[in-house]
This record gives C-alpha cells, sequence and structure tokens, in this order.
C-alpha cells in the first residue's frame, strides 16, 4: 500500500501549522512532513509541537542539514523525541543547500564525507553506544546517551547525485527525493541504494520517499508553473501536477510504480489554504490508491 504524506512547507508561517496538524490528525492522513530550510523553521522545534499537538499522526522531518547541527545534539534530541513520542518520527538528515551552509559559515569541503561520518555517529548513539570518533568533521570522546530510545529509530538521508545515493544506502536505513525527481529518476536511485545495501540487510525493507509537486483548485496550475519557473525546473516534464485528485492519485502511482515506497506531496510554498490541502489528500487522493 501506498504511503502518502503531506509536506508542512516552511513559507507558511509557524501559528498556522497547529491547524495543518489537527486536520491532518482528524482526516486520517498518513504522514505530515516538515523542513528545516534556511532560514525559514526549525526542524525540532516544529516536530515536537506537532507530536504534541496529535495523537496518531506520524510525523516526518526531511530533513535535518548535517553542517548546521553537532551529531550529538541531534542524537539527544531524537532521543528524546522517540522517548516521548516512540515509533512516530521519521528523521531525515542531508547536506544542506550547500549557498546556505555557505552564509552560515558551515559549508565543508567534502559533504559526502561529512555525511558518512554523521550516519555513521548518529545512528550508534542512537542505538544507545558510547563512541569515540576522530574523523575529518566528526569528533566525539566517549560520547554515549544517557536516555537513548528504547528502540532505535530509522534514519533516512536525502540524496540526488550516484556518489550520495550510494552512501545512503550503505549508510542509511531509507532515502529521501526531492521534487525534482522524475519517475525514470526514482527507479535509476532505487537501483543504486539496493546496489550498495550491505548484504545482511539486504531483505529489510528500504524506504524510498519522494516529494511530488501538487497543487488543486482554482489557480492550481499557475501556481505550478509558478514555482516551477522559479526554481528552473518548468523545463523537467513531470515535475509538478496540478489537478483534481485523479490526476494527482494518477501522478503518486506512476511514481510508485517506479520504485517509491512513500509519496510527499508538496504543496506550492503560496498555498493558500494548507490545512484544506491535508483535508484534499487525505479524503480525496488516498482513498484513489493501491
Amino acid at each position: 500500500m501506498t504511503t502518502l504524506g503531506v509536506v508542512f512547507r516552511p513559507q507558511q508561517p509557524p501559528e498556522r501549522l497547529r491547524e495543518v496538524v489537527r486536520a491532518a490528525e482528524d482526516c486520517g492522513l498518513q504522514e505530515l512532513w516538515l523542513w528545516e530550510d534556511c532560514f525559514l523553521e526549525g526542524g525540532i522545534a516544529t516536530a515536537a509541537a506537532a507530536l504534541a499537538w496529535s495523537e496518531r499522526l506520524r510525523i516526518g522531518v526531511g530533513v535535518l542539514p548535517v553542517p548546521l547541527r553537532n551529531v550529538a545534539i541531534t542524537a539527544m534530541e531524537l532521543a528524546t523525541l522517540e522517548r516521548m513520542f516512540p515509533g512516530r518520527g521519521i528523521w531525515g538528515v542531508g547536506h544542506g543547500v550547500q549557498d546556505w551552509m555557505g552564509q552560515v559559515g558551515e559549508r565543508v569541503a567534502s559533504p559526502i564525507t561529512l555525511l558518512r561520518e554523521y550516519l555513521e555517529a548518529l545512528r550508534a548513539l542512537l542505538a544507545g553506544q558510547r563512541i569515540t570518533v576522530q574523523g575529518r568533521y566528526v569528533r566525539l570522546d566517549e560520547v554515549g546517551l544517557d536516555w537513548p530510545p528504547v528502540t532505535a529509530p530509522p534514519i533516512l538521508a536525502a540524496a540526488t547525485g550516484p556518489r550520495t545515493l550510494a552512501l545512503v544506502g550503505a549508510a542509511a536505513d531509507g532515502v529521501i527525493l526531492t521534487s525534482s525527481t522524475p519517475a525514470d529518476g526514482i527507479r535509476s536511485a532505487a537501483e543504486i541504494v539496493r546496489a550498495a545495501r550491505p548484504e545482511a540487510a539486504a531483505a529489510q525493507p528500504y524506504p524510498i520517499v519522494v516529494y511530488l509537486l501538487a497543487a488543486t483548485g482554482t489557480g492550481a496550475a499557475d501556481r505550478v508553473a509558478a514555482e516551477l519557473r522559479a526554481e528552473h525546473r518548468d523545463h523537467r516534464p513531470g515535475s509538478g501536477v496540478p489537478g483534481d485528485a485523479r490526476a494527482i492519485a494518477d501522478a503518486v502511482i506512476a511514481w510508485t510504480e517506479a520504485g517509491a515506497t512513500g509519496v510527499v506531496l508538496q504543496p506550492t510554498g503560496d498555498e493558500p489554504d494548507p490545512a484544506g490541502f491535508v483535508r484534499f489528500a487525505a479524503e480525496q487522493v488516498r482513498p484513489l490508491l493501491p
């Protein structure tokens, strides 16, 4: 069964999050995702609030930029949320947008090296290990969590290029792909990550989560087109889908057939009714999916 989520875009003011969480909880949406985009809203703060405002809803953070966060702090925060809201968080990390990382003085020479070291350390800490690491970027001296989660959560990682995809396949528990990824790109990504997976884990489920830019209602096509133009993606067919529930469900099905295990609908940044979009996804799109 396709897992369907919606992302609360951080272009919406933080004070609108509660109404969106309540709408998602009330209408039975499976997952609500959040972004930590510079310099909009923090991923941990919004996730904690969303988890506290809901009882059933799963909350994804996709993704926390690793250059911004010491790995011990990330482990502490994720462990705390996992103990308070066990099993309801979906945690993703990634390189971060390199221009943003440069703006805050945290751009590194080798993002792939940093992500590899970070994933290894983060997963070890969340598994309750006490570790010493002397890497190129990650350095820990006998660090362990006093309150590790009862069960270590899966850690997903964002990837686009083949080198990062191979790293994520080997070192993470799942991959997150951007809405710029077409169907054939999903297939290629799935092949790369699966080929890189350790033999011992090859038979275990491996989430492939893909964002899909979508809009419905009045002006949907214009809003999608404007966002694609602003991001210089208007030349890529299938990068966004405007229309009714059937049109969006068909796109989700195509993404799933290409290899996605979960699709997160990404409304336009200027979506006029984010709570209404959540209800539309859960009540109209979800019933049309296999």
